[in-house]
């Protein structure tokens, strides 16, 4: 039932999108206020939360909420959790909706009308939109919107929001300030409704059979009743309401599932699909971020020599630039990584890696949705945590962000680069290449390791079913897929990227004050962080490392990669005209380095119980600030940099004093 006219609205009001997860609400939200939105997290929680505005048909400024998606009232979940409290509102940092839109998937409408009819019965004005009509069409079924409407009480639009079907209907509706709360009622038994009569809460009928509702008087096989008996409502509403056009229509999710769920053929699709994302965001990202360092060093050099020389022209250079050019430089990996995530997660095919993934990733007590944020890691923790947010379940979403950082992200490359030649000079490509990997390998049995530990350690706060749905197969929105790469990019740049900066300018001023000298070997020496080498060699010399090592190692906190440039201005390395010449002066520098003894610094065994090290160490400050950002808390990050540190230094030692027992040097 569409409006043929309708009365302008005389304030600003609020709408809230509803529906179940991969209903198609988000690409409906962004049809609605395109750029006109922001994304931020529910005070208190990780659950993200999508507002945005609209201009109504009558020019009107309209608010509009995309809320989490829900199965049902009956809270299981933070985001199920959310919704309902943003419905019936009880969350004080978001008024309560005047106007409901119900987002039902058409191809499995019965099923998705569930939450929708618990939220007609709140007696709150409501819009249903039955989404993605060309799916259901291609299983034969299609919809009489009039009868339906009419059987609801509420405005009924058929939509295909891929394609901006029924958007502008929507947005007539929308701007209809007569819109009526539904009339439609499940019919409930007699002895049921007594019970609920006795509720001094009128809003809080529909939820006197939760577990913790202090007038609990169900049990779980009345609570089963009411489900099937608010099921059994939704099919009789939909005999009357919906045909098969054509009984024997193919189902193409099922035709493509043959194969992409196969037990052999499924797995092999799911690993050659990850592993031409892995190579794309390696590969095609290094294009743009070259264009970024680039851009970066020619501003270093523009402000060089503009301004004259001293401590402000560092501080802009070495500090400020340097610090946001490092953060800058991985938003093509962000970028690039989100894309695809956003098509897989369109078109329907990540609910199936995660479902393929589920059962290798159990052995660890994590979920195959674990799988895609610490494959993502291997090019940068970062990303890969804040993909972590597509992890509905707390505790699995919370030990993928604390064993993200032991995957061996492109930052370390730099330092393996390093030091895999100090170690063993005369090793062939060949072996360099095993060497690398079998890097790679102990940070992926960290991650393993690790994540079975935390398992154990944190219990659930309550259990959930092993259920996972897997959405119908559909086209992808490149509008939507476009909007999240951009409102992550400003997240990533807006909450990593001002933390970064702050610390980069106190390095700085840690490895430029006290000025005692114009050298810079010796400026490092005397310096705070100088200091500090000093200060923490009796800490890392039973890893084989002295106090120039530390200060590389207290450096390169900033990043992985700091270490290389932190060795290089310790040991006076004059930069060459290309990165390789800098990277064989400094290999020749550290390879020649000795102790107060004159034994060598950077012994094979040394380096090994350094390249350990690294494989281990948060060492990191992105990572950092995003997992502090992800958590809404600094005791998960100061864990984690205190575990993984741990972890590093066991490992190094072990490495280093057993080698020493085996008579190794």
């Amino acid at each position: 039932m569409l409006s043929s006219t309708t009365q302008a609205p005389s304030k600003e009001r609020i709408f809230a999108l509803v529906g179940n997860p991969n209903c198609g609400k988000t690409t409906i939200f962004n049809a609605l206020t395109g750029m006109r939105q922001k994304v931020a997290n529910y005070p208190g929680v990780t659950v993200e939360r999508k507002e945005g505005w609209f201009l109504d048909q009558h020019g009107q400024k309209q608010r509009i909420l995309d809320l989490p998606g829900a199965y049902s009232l009956n809270a299981t979940s933070p985001d199920e959790e959310i919704l309902r409290d943003v419905i019936l509102g009880r969350r004080e940092d978001t008024p309560k909706p005047d106007v409901v839109v119900c987002v039902v998937d058409a191809s499995n409408a019965e099923r998705h009308f569930f939450l929708a009819t618990q939220i007609m019965e709140l007696g709150i004005p409501t819009i249903v939109v039955l989404n993605m009509t060309d799916i259901a069409k291609t299983k034969g079924i299609e919809f009489d919107p009039q009868k339906l409407s009419d059987s609801l009480g509420v405005p009924v639009i058929l939509s295909n929001a891929s394609a901006r079907e029924g958007i502008p209907q929507l947005r007539v509706e929308l701007s209809n300030a007569e819109l009526k709360a539904s009339k439609h009622r499940v019919p409930l038994p007699e002895e049921l409704l007594a019970k609920l009569q006795k509720s001094e809460e009128p809003e809080d009928v529909h939820f006197l059979y939760e577990p913790n509702h202090p007038d609990h008087e169900f049990d779980e096989e009345w609570q089963d009743k009411l489900v099937a008996l608010r099921y059994g409502a939704v099919r009789e509403l939909f005999r009357d309401v919906s045909y098969k056009i054509d009984e024997g229509a193919r189902n193409p999710t099922e035709e493509i599932d043959r194969f992409a769920l196969h037990p052999v053929f499924g797995p092999i699709l799911g690993l050659g699909i990850m592993v031409g994302i892995f190579y794309l965001i390696f590969s095609f990202a290094s294009i743009p971020m070259d264009a970024i360092d680039a851009t970066f060093a020619w501003l270093g050099e523009q402000v060089g020599n503009f301004m004259p020389e001293g401590d402000l022209r560092d501080l802009i250079t070495d500090g400020i630039i340097a610090g946001v050019g490092g953060v800058v430089i991985f938003l093509p990996q962000i970028l690039i990584l989100f894309f695809f995530i956003g098509l897989m997660e369109d078109t329907g095919y990540l609910s199936r890696i995660a479902f393929m993934m589920d059962r290798l990733m159990s052995w660890v007590g994590l979920s195959g949705k674990s799988f895609l944020p610490l494959l993502s890691s291997y090019a940068c923790a970062v990303p890969g945590i804040m993909g972590a947010r597509t992890i509905e379940s707390p505790k699995d979403r919370l030990i993928t962000i604390l064993v993200a950082p032991l995957t061996s992200c492109s930052a370390r490359l730099p330092v393996y680069l390093l030091l895999i030649p100090a170690m063993a000079p005369n090793l062939s490509p060949l072996q360099k290449t095993g060497a690398m990997l079998g890097l790679y390998v102990l940070g992926t049995a960290g991650v393993f390791l690790f994540a079975a530990i935390f398992n154990k350690v944190f219990k659930r706060e309550s259990s959930t079913l092993a259920v996972m749905e897997l959405p119908t197969y559909k086209r992808p929105s490149l509008q939507s897929i476009g909007l999240q790469m951009w409102e992550r990019g400003k997240i990533f740049l807006r909450r990593a990227g001002t933390v970064i900066l702050g610390i980069s300018i106190i390095l700085w001023a840690l490895e430029t004050y006290p000025k005692t000298s114009d050298d810079p070997t010796e400026q490092l020496a005397n310096s705070f962080a100088g200091k500090v080498g000093h200060a923490i060699e009796p800490l890392i010399e039973p890893l084989g490392y002295d106090w120039k090592i530390g200060i590389g190692l207290v450096t390169s906190f900033a990043a992985r990669e700091v270490f290389v440039s932190a060795m290089a201005v310790t040991y006076h390395v004059e930069e060459g005209d290309d990165d390789d010449s800098t990277m064989q002066a400094l290999l020749a520098k550290i390879q020649d380095a000795k102790r107060r003894d004159g034994t060598p610094v950077f012994t094979p065994l040394t380096c090994l119980s350094l390249l350990v090290f690294y494989v281990f160490a948060m060492q990191c400050m992105s990572t950092v600030a995003i997992v502090k950002r992800e958590t809404n808390s600094w005791r998960w990050p100061l864990f984690q940099i205190g575990y993984m540190t741990a972890a590093a230094w066991i490992a190094a030692f072990m490495v280093y004093q057993g080698g020493k027992l085996l008579g190794f040097t």
